[in-house]
């Protein structure tokens, strides 16, 4: 078709009958869910009575709730804190496995991957497994040089950082996706670099992550909406415990809508949580378009 050319009626019948079910499917399993949820939070709805217009009272009762107060500061730590670390792991990881030097480089890239290949009910089994206080894999381990283990997922002080060890083991699929990144980067910079004096140190600063600042923000963002999603593995370890201290949003979100049955409650959960994940991926874009590396090399 020509630029200007009108589209036949026929062409755009036919046109319309392919591109129906992705339409359909939109409009039946995602855009119907989006809208009701919204009408639920709303009402008070307990899936066996109808639902009850009440207005805003599902998200006023929700600032007064200590609980979901709780739930939030424990996914924002995770949100903060555990994707820090987990992204300055992968980064440093990265690079380590990008020096063409080091030996046995596919194997250590298949270890780093392999984890995300592991369901989350067997992570989250073979993890109680590792973090038993008593006889767990890691504190056997520091038994052998003479220092006591903590409690890990027992102890409500290192509950969360508990739940950032599986975030490092299970960043396999960032840390690819870092070295595919970093594959892109011209060598010939770095050569340039060295030769003005800059050491390695110097390199990584000033090359190495402002020209990945695009894949960076691709992980990070990433890595939030699974945190702000992460249910499984907090279930099945802990569920929610010690002391409600890795009862996490999604969890919380959970228990409400199919434990309680108070789905207008959760439903509000639902978009408070929305519109706080897009407040956060808002500030990371805009911040990258301040600060990061837009523009070809």
């Amino acid at each position: 078709m020509k630029p200007g050319q009108f589209v036949s009626r026929k062409d755009f019948r036919n046109a319309m009958l392919f591109i129906s079910p992705w339409i359909i499917g939109t409009l039946v399993f995602k855009l119907y869910p989006i809208l009701a949820s919204f009408y639920y939070s709303l009402t008070e709805y307990t899936v066996i009575n109808p639902p009850k217009f009440v207005g805003l009272k599902n998200y006023v009762e929700l600032m007064k709730d200590d609980v979901f107060h709780k739930s939030l500061k424990n996914t924002l730590y995770m949100a903060s804190i555990g994707t820090f670390i987990t992204t300055v792991f992968a980064i440093t990881y990265a690079i380590l496995l990008s020096d063409k030097r080091l030996r046995g480089l596919s194997v250590l890239r298949a270890l780093a991957f392999i984890p995300t290949l592991v369901p989350a009910v067997v992570i989250g089994i073979l993890w109680i497994w590792v973090l038993q206080a008593d006889n767990g894999v890691i504190n056997t381990l520091l038994g052998y040089i003479g220092i006591e283990g903590p409690g890990w997922i027992a102890d409500p002080a290192w509950a969360k950082p508990s739940f950032i060890l599986i975030m490092l083991w299970t960043c396999g699929g960032a840390i690819i996706i870092y070295i595919a990144g970093l594959q892109e980067i011209p060598e010939s910079l770095y050569e340039s670099a060295e030769i003005d004096g800059a050491g390695k140190l110097r390199q990584t600063f000033s090359i190495t992550l402002p020209l990945l600042s695009p894949v960076i923000l691709y992980n990070v963002v990433t890595l939030l909406i699974n945190v702000f999603q992460w249910f499984a593995e907090p279930l099945i370890m802990t569920n929610g415990g010690p002391d409600n201290e890795t009862l996490f949003y999604s969890l919380n979100l959970y228990r409400h809508a199919f434990q309680y049955f108070k789905m207008g409650y959760a439903s509000a959960m639902a978009w408070i949580l929305l519109i706080i994940s897009m407040a956060v991926i808002i500030v990371l874009f805009a911040l990258n378009k301040r600060f990061g590396h837009n523009e070809s090399y």
